[in-house]
């Protein structure tokens, strides 16, 4: 059964509150929309700490901290940059867990040529546990390539949450 993104937000929060962790986020292509959703939840004032949205290559080393030269390496959308954006949050808030999303929502390629579609979703526990996706959507509208995205993002959030024994 397809369950919204608004109750899989639902659904996340509540297991963060039983089992008294925390969120946040590190938005790029969704900017900041995960964190929205995420708070529109009953009991997301206990849950949730809060976002970064990194929207450009400059902010995301001036908020969260990804080294220039990752993103010169990588370019912005690529699991490296993903997974410094979810550390560089986890060290700069006292979450539990923090989601990071970068990718290119169209409608066109992104400066160093990446496609539309092309999205990378990581997750970083405090405890250490992290997972990353790589989604490769095609040209999508920018709604369905965002929505998407968060969908995964909220998918490990569950996983996590649901394996942390508290």
């Amino acid at each position: 059964m397809q369950h919204s993104l608004e109750d899989l937000a639902e659904h996340v929060v509540k297991l963060a509150r039983e089992r008294h962790m925390t969120l946040a986020t590190v938005e790029s292509c969704t900017a900041g929309s995960l964190a929205h959703l995420l708070t529109q939840a009953d009991g997301a004032s206990e849950a949730v700490h809060g976002a970064f949205v990194v929207y450009t290559k400059e902010n995301k080393i001036a908020a969260v901290g990804v080294p220039v030269d990752l993103l010169a390496q990588h370019s912005a959308v690529s699991a490296e940059v993903a997974l410094a954006m979810a550390n560089g949050g986890l060290a700069r808030c006292p979450a539990s867990l923090v989601a990071a999303i970068t990718g290119v929502a169209g409608p066109e390629p992104d400066e160093d040529g990446n496609p539309v579609g092309l999205v990378y979703v990581a997750v970083v526990a405090r405890d250490g546990r992290q997972r990353i996706e790589n989604l490769e959507l095609g040209h999508q509208s920018k709604g369905d390539i965002c929505h998407a995205a968060m969908q995964v993002a909220l998918k490990i959030f569950e996983e996590l949450l649901a394996a942390h024994v508290p």
